[in-house]
Order: C-alpha cells, then sequence, then structure tokens
C-alpha cells in the first residue's frame, strides 16, 4: 500500500508530530510506502491565487476552478501544486494529520486542500461522492485537541465533534470519492500525561495496524439520485 501523510502542525515537538512519527513507523514496519508532506516545514503557501498557473487561459478574470481544469491539460499547474497533486494520484490511503483550530483545521491544511484538490481531477460536474475522481482510495482523519471527551458529543457544551469535521470528512473527502474511514481523535493532549500521551500512541498504532478491517463512513451515492439529483430512496449518510 502507498500511503500519503499530509502533517500540519507548527511546532516539531508536538504530539501530533508523535503522531504523524507513528503512523510513519507502523506503515513502514508492514511493509507499505509512505511519504509526507510537512506542511510548515515545507513552508507550504496556502493562499490559493492567480499564481498558481503558469499560463492562464484568461489572464482579465480568474475562475479558479476553471484555470485548474485548463491547467492540468497545458500541464501549467505551479509546480509545488503539481508534485503535491503527484503524491494525492500515487496514494492509496491519504491521512490528514493536524489539530483542532477554532473548530476546524489549520490554514495551512484549508490551502493545501484549495490548491491541490484541483478541478479536472479530483472533482468537475458529477464528479462527486461515489464517482468522485479519488474513488478507490481511503482517507483517514487523525486531530489532536485540548477539549476533554465529555465536551464533545450531543447536549455537549461544544456539540459533536462530527459537526467540526464534517466539512473535511463529507464537503471535502467523501466529496472527491475517498472512501473515509472514521476519524482517530487524541483528547486533551495539551494537559495530560506523558503516559496519556504514550496509551494514545499506542491505540494509534493498534488502529492503523488493524486499518484494513475498517470499514468507510456511509455517504450518499449518485444511484441514489435521477439526473437533477433529487433523492430516489431516502438517503442515509454520516
Amino acid at each position: 500500500m502507498k500511503v500519503l501523510i499530509v502533517h500540519a502542525h507548527p511546532e516539531p515537538q508536538s504530539f501530533t508530530a508523535a503522531l504523524r512519527d507513528q503512523a510513519v513507523a507502523t506503515f513502514e514496519g508492514q511493509g507499505h510506502q509512505v511519504q509526507v508532506s510537512d506542511l510548515y516545514a515545507m513552508n507550504w503557501n496556502p493562499v490559493a491565487s492567480a499564481d498558481d498557473f503558469v499560463h492562464r487561459e484568461n489572464p482579465e478574470y480568474l475562475v479558479y476552478a476553471l484555470e485548474q481544469r485548463l491547467g492540468v491539460k497545458s500541464q501549467s499547474l505551479a509546480a509545488d501544486i503539481q508534485q503535491e497533486l503527484d503524491k494525492l494520484l500515487w496514494a492509496d490511503l491519504v491521512v490528514l494529520n493536524f489539530p483542532i483550530f477554532w473548530f476546524s483545521a489549520p490554514a495551512m491544511l484549508k490551502g493545501w486542500i484549495d490548491r491541490v484538490l484541483v478541478s479536472g481531477v479530483c472533482y468537475g460536474g458529477k464528479r462527486f461522492y461515489d464517482q468522485g475522481g479519488l474513488a478507490g482510495k481511503r482517507a483517514l482523519v487523525t486531530v489532536t485537541l485540548g477539549g476533554r471527551e465529555h465536551m464533545f458529543g450531543e447536549g455537549a457544551i461544544h456539540g459533536p465533534l462530527e459537526d467540526m469535521l464534517r466539512p473535511i470528512l463529507r464537503g471535502t473527502l467523501a466529496y472527491v470519492g475517498f472512501d473515509v474511514l472514521a476519524p482517530f481523535v487524541a483528547w486533551h493532549v495539551p494537559y495530560i500525561s506523558d503516559e496519556a500521551r504514550q496509551g494514545f500512541l499506542g491505540d494509534y498504532r493498534q488502529r492503523l495496524e488493524q486499518l484494513s478491517d475498517d470499514l468507510p463512513l456511509v455517504f450518499p451515492r449518485l444511484s441514489q439520485f435521477d439526473e437533477a439529483l433529487y433523492p430516489l430512496v431516502p438517503v442515509v449518510s454520516e
């Protein structure tokens, strides 16, 4: 299996980085090939702009998704985007590894998504959900956060963590065709003991070792809708 880990944390000694290292060790220990995109270490540019295209179809007015599609055909995507897109297409499994910032992902990771999940390859027209451009690949989200587990869920102070992750789990990964696995969550990590952190690392190793047994989350399939995308049957999804 070929694994791409997209890591987004500004501190190289963070527990999020320890999870990244655990993933690399576990996957390589199983004989898998691993590439890591450490976005902060790479000084990744998260800003989608006209500079993302060597040549523009319309230099007067930027329609970003359209320029992406044309950039793919003319091989005129910026070099940093093409490099990451090549990794993405190479991978069988993509792991997004990041801390929760303000009920969401860091801007660095959001910028990677904006620039690398290019129209014309990853999605476009009716190529989404099970018909998305990355169908057949799997994705795992691994997150750390400061809150305690009991603070998240129905009726809890912050509400369900799934609500915070929905833009990534459904609106990004499932949308472009990934089989999305249930996320791995390390709770309250800035405030717990080293022993507790080691426990999370052990749990993560076991999860990754048994990842082939994981069933993906359920999201809509285009066969559940007519040509105008009205539902044909009741749709059940995460």
